[in-house]
């Protein structure tokens, strides 16, 4: 019995988009070797730092249009544009003061290594000379292609030219689905297959005509016409092209919500995309970049004057790269084709830290430490073996002395990356390093301090307490890992470990309620911080009756504007209904709605459950009257999840949802406590008669 299912099949449209590509399956690019995609992906991994650029016809509304002024680059779509209206923009996009030298010159001087700009975007403009489409930029008073003038710069500076792509196109005919208020545009005639045929014939011309791409930055994947199979065909065709092209994880259809990473399964591309959000911890053995606007909007607005600060962009980019990530920093240029004066002078400030400590950033990989209390810290091999240290210090220690816990090595010399040629005084006493500084700061926004160490240095980590969930019915597994070296002491009452304390040694089998507290010791002497988890034995909760069920689940469809989920009991449903399965399928309109949905999800055996709501924006699910999962407020695509311990049998639920404005979307998951939670099918859902 299968209880979860992540796609539905469409084998033979499938077949035929694959038919059209071309491509054999000898030709499998999904399958390489370790070595090589090091090597393929090094120049990547070395750059850290990369400059996004969203550029089309919606830079000439620059966000406005009736009686808003908060758009950006889907300005078609959120403001309901029909295509003849929308591509009269084509006609006054005249950007006479587009400079490629001028664009990459300020990227590198801002230290940035890499240039990914929109070839297309949604709406389907093309910023190149496309023999497929007259919807470019060809077709423009301006009468040039804006990625070939680039592609000359970028060559000429030695900065990687890379291109976004869009998979969804709203402009092109065969692209399904159209947008749902396109009342105008019959589908009936539309071809899916065709328009793969399109995309991949655009492919080719920017992998044929501009020389060697870093990088195809897809987009636009997360409609119901694209899946994983077109996905992995898609990157077996472009790599084709190019085999040394690096292609984000959004070619596929696996990548899970705006955290940019794939579920389990074989999806292509090469890098996680967290889009506006640094991951907490960064992702272990993966590479992903977090992309993310200076401001509010990704194309041009000329209303929106919310810029982040040059500091807080700096110390963006020193935490993504302590946590092994790249940082794709966005501009939308203007329709004049110049960047916003405060984006430039952001590049400047950015540019000026990074041409003193841009070594901190290239090439690092993440930091060795869980905890840096004091700002961030970076790592990096050198040519003769050794390992260099940087600790970002964020904030100036009292007393000038810098302390860190945790490191079992001593360094061979100490000095300010800012004061290069200064040697600092030192001291390492077990496991803690105290630095003295200068008295006056060096740098308020990061101040790099440098260790060298013949080796990779000794770093005592605080263990890692893993479980299936935080609740169990009869008996609970309990992984503790910890560093290389030294040995980890355990208690299961609270207490705090010493040297005589159980010793782990293998998984803990847990059969009643524990609160496990762990500490790393080296040489008999506590070396990292105390760790504590808590574990509950639960009974399942009692299903309730299966014969009063329904197949599907009840819903009532609200309309109103909210910054967080409403009291529905107090407002009164523009409809009811029943949906088979828990989707927005019932919703009269794209924006400012909410359901309510109530239903019975029915579990095949006793067990601790991992339940799942994704929504964009804010949702709540209740499962028997217990609130499991709070993922409440505005918010892009975003997931929220908690356990439950059920019986076999019907249990009540209750999913709340609102979306206000931009995309909506609504998914509820579950899956047995320790697996990814899937789109919980029809099959199980049902609902009072």
């Amino acid at each position: 019995m299968r209880l979860f299912a992540r796609y539905s099949s469409c084998l033979p449209a499938i077949s035929f988009c694959l038919f059209l590509a071309g491509v054999s399956p000898a030709q499998d690019f999904l399958h390489e070797s370790k070595n090589d995609r090091n090597n393929r992906m090094g120049w990547w991994r070395e750059a850290r730092f990369g400059l996004f650029l969203h550029w089309g016809l919606y830079a000439v509304p620059a966000g406005h249009w009736g009686d808003r002024n908060d758009y950006g680059e889907w300005i078609r779509n959120s403001a309901r544009i029909p295509l003849d209206e929308y591509s009269r923009f084509v006609s006054q996009f005249n950007p006479v003061k587009f400079d490629a030298k001028s664009w990459v010159r300020m990227a590198k001087e801002a230290g940035m290594r890499y240039i990914v700009i929109t070839s297309k975007h949604h709406d389907g403009f093309c910023l190149f000379d496309s023999k497929f489409t007259d919807f470019n930029v060809m077709s423009t008073p301006f009468h040039r292609d804006v990625l070939a003038e680039l592609a000359d710069a970028c060559r000429k500076e030695d900065v990687k030219l890379c291109f976004y792509y869009s998979i969804m196109d709203w402009h092109h005919p065969d692209y399904l689905p159209h947008r749902e208020w396109e009342t105008t545009r019959p589908a009936a005639d539309a071809e899916f297959a065709r328009y793969v045929q399109y995309m991949k014939n655009q492919l080719k011309e920017l992998l044929t005509r501009y020389g060697d791409i870093g990088v195809l930055w897809f987009d636009g994947e997360w409609e119901p016409t694209w899946n994983h199979l077109l996905g992995n065909d898609l990157y077996n065709y472009v790599r084709r092209l190019q085999p040394a092209i690096i292609v984000n994880n959004r070619v596929g259809a696996g990548r899970s919500g705006m955290e940019g990473f794939n579920e389990e399964g074989e999806f292509a591309g090469d890098f996680g995309t967290p889009e506006q959000e640094i991951p907490a911890t960064g992702i272990p053995d993966a590479d992903w970049e977090t992309c993310m606007t200076m401001n509010d909007h990704w194309g041009y607005n000329a209303a929106d004057t919310n810029f982040k600060s040059s500091r807080d962009l700096i110390r963006m980019l020193v935490d993504i790269a302590s946590k092994g990530g790249n940082f794709l920093l966005n501009i939308g240029p203007t329709a004049e084709g110049v960047f916003p004066p405060a984006s430039i002078a952001r590049l400047h400030d950015i540019g000026a830290w990074m041409k003193i400590s841009g070594e901190s950033v290239y090439g690092t990989t993440s930091s060795p430490f869980s905890r840096t209390p004091w700002g961030r810290c970076t790592r990096k091999l050198m040519p003769d073996g050794s390992v260099r240290l940087y600790f970002h210090l964020f904030d100036r220690p009292s007393g000038s002395v810098f302390s860190c816990n945790g490191l079992g090595s001593s360094p061979r010399n100490v000095w300010l990356l800012q004061k290069p040629g200064t040697a600092l005084s030192w001291k390492h006493i077990h496991d803690t390093i105290t630095v003295v500084l200068p008295p006056s700061p060096v740098d308020s926004v990061d101040a790099v301090l440098v260790m060298d160490f013949p080796q990779s240095p000794l770093v005592f980590r605080p263990p890692v307490i893993s479980a299936p969930s935080p609740l169990f019915l009869e008996e609970l597994p309990v992984t503790i890992s910890g560093t290389s070296a030294g040995e980890i002491h355990y208690t299961l009452d609270g207490s705090l470990p010493d040297g005589s304390s159980p010793l782990y040694q293998g998984p803990v089998r847990l059969t009643q309620t524990a609160l496990v507290t762990a500490r790393a010791f080296y040489h008999g002497s506590p070396v990292s911080d105390t760790v504590v988890r808590s574990f509950t034995r639960a009974a399942p909760e009692p299903a309730a009756g299966n014969d009063d069920l329904l197949p599907g689940v009840s819903y009532s469809y609200y309309e109103g504007s909210w910054d967080s989920l409403p009291a529905f009991d107090s407002l009164t449903p523009a409809a009811r209904g029943v949906v088979r399965v828990v989707d927005l399928s019932m919703k009269h309109r794209k924006e400012y709605f909410g359901v309510r949905y109530e239903g019975c999800l029915v579990v095949p055996q006793d067990g601790v459950y991992l339940a799942a709501i994704r929504s964009d924006d804010g949702s709540r699910l209740f499962i028997g009257g217990k609130l499991v999962a709070d993922n409440d407020g505005l918010h892009g695509s975003a997931t929220a999840a908690g356990y439950a311990a059920l019986g076999k049998g019907a249990h009540p639920f209750r999913i709340e949802y609102f979306n206000k404005t931009g995309d909506a979307d609504m998914d509820f998951q579950l899956a047995p406590a320790g697996r990814n939670p899937s789109s919980v099918v029809k099959e199980f859902l049902f609902h009072f008669r």
